[in-house]
């Protein structure tokens, strides 16, 4: 019972130095520093700032009438009606509406060609071309979703009539062309604001690609200098693995918690952004997924062996992460590989989860597949990191030990390695 205690006391003890050696580390370097609290505390505000209006209402846009008929006129009509746009000018031909939008009096141009009307009167399908200023999403979504609500809506007019022309009553028309009738609701985005469905995702993937950068950016500088983490005390012999793995994680772990904290509470509050989650429930979330990033971080970190790797690294990857989440683009439609590659990423399954708590109000139920998958991921990133840390140091000591070999023979046969060195590099004896 004694040795157990022993064991127990050395190994806390062990744990808390290594600990405390990794926030002295984090906090004497400031690179680190830098992407923790700077960019991991601005970032979210600055994302929010560039998004702050979310919803663009009546974007101006030019139309070209090149068809002059009723059809036409009255899609016009309807378009300007919508929320999103406003058609501020008509214009004669298409040369004129690119020199408004070059002029940046507009956004977007609607050009009706001339065969407009008499495709539509001869029962063939009519064609009409929007253009859009692409210097910012919110107007191509405008003009595009304007565009779009009428065209829908003319396309059920149209088939009515033509069902009418053949014979059929008002009534038949409308079951034939809706045969169930539908309402679009949609909850969680009614205005489709657009800070509600980008920053929201990314703000979970800020807490995870910052973690990352900066304990690879320590790692790299470590490396650099000839210190790596895997090289573990003599005292530990070799079994002191899981001690530097749980230490080093645990200081990172309380930094983001905090962090953690900050984006997914105070940023949402400042600006507005839904928070209908239990706040229980989304600390739980924060608690699963921040150990998740640790691990997963401590993982990958091996492969950083220079400091400059990871601004490589981070206009690389931090766009694939938002992909894989499934938010711009929906998982059930993602090639085999995408998906299995998802699964790498904590991210992956914290925004989804995140998402479904609080932006759309579900409780942990409504999130038992992430939240089991991120246990999964964790379980595995552990296993993962003990490993690849016990490669390295034992590869460090072998290193270590064949310099020595090596210096006992050359101390044995009299040879000054470093003045060989220099003779073949070029240099003087």
């Amino acid at each position: 019972m004694k040795e157990r205690k022993t064991f127990a006391g050395r190994w806390i003890q062990d744990f808390l130095g290594i600990c405390n050696h990794e926030l002295r580390q984090i906090f004497s370097d400031w690179g680190v520093m830098l992407i923790f609290f700077v960019a991991g505390l601005g970032y979210p505000i600055l994302y929010n700032l560039i998004y702050l209006n979310g919803i663009l209402n009546d974007t101006p846009i030019a139309v070209v009438d090149e068809a002059a008929c009723s059809e036409s006129r009255d899609f016009i009509r309807e378009i300007d009606a919508t929320r999103e746009v406003e058609v501020a000018y008509k214009c004669i031909n298409i040369a004129e509406a690119q020199k408004l939008m070059q002029e940046r009096k507009v956004k977007g141009i609607v050009l009706f060609p001339r065969d407009f009307g008499d495709r539509l009167a001869r029962m063939e399908t009519a064609t009409l071309s929007v253009y859009a200023d692409m210097s910012s999403f919110l107007y191509y979504k405008n003009v595009l979703m304007s565009t779009n609500f009428v065209m829908l809506d003319k396309v059920r007019s149209i088939q009515i009539e033509r069902y009418g022309a053949l014979g059929y009553t008002a009534q038949e028309a409308s079951q034939l062309t809706q045969p169930l009738l539908y309402e679009e609701n949609n909850p969680y985005n009614r205005a489709f604001s657009y800070n509600i469905f980008l920053v929201t995702a990314i703000l979970l993937i800020m807490i995870q690609q910052t973690m990352f950068y900066g304990m690879s950016l320590l790692a790299g500088t470590q490396r650099e200098k000839n210190h790596s983490f895997a090289s573990l005390p003599d005292r530990l012999s070799g079994h002191g693995v899981s001690r530097v793995v749980l230490g080093r994680g645990f200081a990172y772990w309380l930094v983001y918690m905090a962090v953690g904290l900050y984006i997914a509470f105070i940023v949402p509050a400042i600006f507005g952004l839904p928070q209908r989650g239990d706040f229980k429930d989304i600390l739980l979330l924060l608690v699963f997924f921040v150990t998740d990033c640790v691990l997963f971080s401590e993982t990958w970190s091996v492969i950083i062996s220079r400091r400059e790797t990871i601004f490589v690294l981070f206009l690389a990857i931090s766009p694939i992460c938002l992909f894989l989440t499934g938010t711009s683009w929906p998982t059930v439609a993602f090639p085999g590989f995408w998906k299995y590659f998802s699964y790498l990423f904590p991210s992956t399954f914290g925004v989804q989860a995140f998402l479904n708590m609080n932006t759309a109000g579900g409780d942990l139920t409504s999130a038992t597949t992430q939240i089991f998958a991120l246990s999964v991921q964790t379980i595995v990133y552990y296993f993962l990191a003990y490993a690849t840390l016990y490669a390295e140091n034992w590869v460090i000591n072998h290193e270590r030990e064949l310099a020595e070999v090596r210096q006992k023979i050359d101390e044995k046969r009299r040879l000054d390695r470093k003045k060989y060195t220099g003779l073949i590099s070029g240099g003087e004896a």
